[in-house]
C-alpha cells in the first residue's frame, strides 16, 4: 500500500515504512551532526576523509597535493585508499608521482558502480583502511571514490568527513542540480576555476547556487589544483575537523 505525505510517497510493508526510490521532494540539504564521531575508535581505523566527485573533476590531483601538504601540518604520516572499477590507475598515478610510499597506498577495484563501494557495501574500503591503520599507524586516511554522479556521497560508516569535487568545465549549472554530493558533503570543492572563461562558466552563478543548495554553514572552496589555488583552504578544513574529532575522542578515553 502506498501512502502519500505531501509530495512524497512511502511504501508500507507490514508495520514498517520505507521511502520510495523516487520520493525525494528536493535536492537535499546540509546538516551538521555534532555527535557523529562519538562511537568512533580511531585506533582501529584512522580519521577518514572521503573524496568523491565525477570522473575527471580532479579528485586524484587533489589527493596528490593533500599527500604533500597534510603530513607536515599533522607532523605525522597519512595513507590513501583509491577506488577504480577495473584498474588501479589512481594508485599507480600516486606512486609514479611519489606522493606516498607504496606501503601507504591501497587500491580497491569495485568491479561495478563506484558508489556501491562507498555507500551501499563499504566492506572492501573499510578493510583496506583498517589494514593501513594497522600497518602504517597513520592517524589520517584519505579514501578516494571512483568517479560517479551527484548522488554518490559516502556512507557515514566509512567517511568521517567528505569532500565533493566538481569542475567548472562541466558547466556552471552543476551546483544547482543538488544531490547528496553537492548538498551533504562537508566541503564542496569547485575545481578548475582557471578554465571558467574558456568554457563560458560563470563563477558568480556557481557561488550563488552553491550557497543556495548548501546554506551559510557549509563551506564551498573555489580552487584550481593545477595552479595550487584554494589548496590551503581545503587542507585547513580537513585539519580543523580532524582536530575536533581527536579532541572528542580523547575526552572519551
Amino acid at each position: 500500500m502506498a501512502l502519500s505525505f505531501g509530495s512524497r510517497h512511502v511504501i508500507r510493508r507490514g508495520s514498517c515504512f520505507r521511502r520510495h526510490h523516487y520520493s525525494y521532494n528536493g535536492p537535499g540539504r546540509y546538516e551538521i551532526f555534532p555527535d557523529r564521531w562519538q562511537d568512533r575508535d580511531f585506533d582501529h581505523r584512522g580519521f577518514t576523509v572521503g573524496i568523491g566527485g565525477p570522473v575527471g573533476s580532479g579528485k586524484t590531483a587533489l589527493v596528490e597535493q593533500l599527500c604533500y601538504m597534510l603530513p607536515p601540518v599533522l607532523n605525522d604520516a597519512i595513507a590513501v585508499v583509491t577506488n577504480d572499477i577495473f584498474t588501479q590507475e589512481d594508485k599507480d598515478f600516486l606512486l609514479r608521482n611519489k606522493a606516498l610510499p607504496k606501503s601507504h597506498l591501497r587500491a580497491v577495484e569495485t568491479g561495478g558502480c563506484p558508489h556501491a563501494a562507498i555507500r551501499e557495501d563499504v566492506t572492501a574500503n573499510l578493510r583496506a583502511l583498517e589494514d593501513l591503520t594497522r600497518s602504517t599507524k597513520a592517524p589520517l586516511l584519505l579514501c578516494e571514490s571512483g568517479g560517479d554522479n551527484l548522488a554518490a556521497n559516502f556512507s557515514p560508516e566509512l567517511a568521517d568527513i567528505t569532500l565533493y569535487v566538481i569542475d567548472v568545465a562541466a558547466g556552471d549549472k552543476v551546483p544547482r542540480k543538488g544531490g547528496p554530493g553537492i548538498t551533504q558533503s562537508d566541503v564542496l570543492c569547485i575545481n578548475k576555476i582557471d578554465l571558467a572563461d574558456a568554457v563560458g562558466a560563470d563563477l558568480e552563478v556557481m557561488e550563488r547556487d552553491a550557497q543556495k543548495m548548501r546554506g551559510d554553514i557549509a563551506p564551498t572552496v573555489f580552487m584550481s589544483v593545477k595552479n595550487r589555488t584554494g589548496l590551503d583552504q581545503v587542507t585547513q578544513h580537513i585539519i580543523d575537523n580532524y582536530q575536533q574529532a581527536m579532541t572528542m575522542w580523547l575526552k572519551r578515553a
